[in-house]
């Protein structure tokens, strides 16, 4: 199984919002996840689903990353993704979704979910719009709009 993780794009701040859970993506933010989305296309992703935190800013990103991956299925939210969930119920949900699977979520629960599919104490907390492909239970690569790279990654 594939599944990529990815931490959601910039968001205006709570003051302009006027509440976390209302929070959408700010222009930096729209840029890095069709920026994010450039880089998975050329690491060949391609998606079975799509799972997102039922955010604004989760699923602005999610759909920004549809887009670029031309991923033609629907972007379902889930609220075991939101981002004081428990990643336990959200790993149950993405292993029964296909063997090519998306998650936009927020931190703490992103990393906390890769923590746990790693079989890892702790996982690096993720930036925004930044991408970790877990394939076999193995981390393979992080891909970051911020500065538009893709690093290998190796655990033996």
């Amino acid at each position: 199984m594939k599944i990529y993780l990815v931490r959601h794009g910039e968001a205006v701040s709570e003051d302009v919002a006027g509440s976390d859970r209302d929070r959408w993506l700010n222009e930096r933010g729209r840029q890095h996840a069709r920026g994010l989305a450039k880089l998975l296309r050329e690491n060949n992703v391609e998606l079975d689903a799509i799972l997102s935190s039922p955010l604004p800013r989760a699923v602005q990103t999610a759909e920004r990353l549809a887009d670029g991956l031309d991923y033609l299925g629907t972007i379902e939210t889930l609220r075991a993704l939101e981002p004081a969930a428990q990643p336990r119920v959200a790993m149950q949900e993405l292993v029964t979704r296909g063997r090519s699977v998306m998650v936009v979520g927020h931190e703490p629960n992103i990393s906390s979910l890769g923590a746990l599919i790693l079989g890892l104490p702790a996982f690096q907390p993720f930036r925004t719009a930044q991408c970790c492909a877990i394939e076999n239970g193995q981390p393979v690569f992080l891909a970051r709009a911020d500065l538009m790279q893709v690093v290998a990654m190796f655990r033996e």
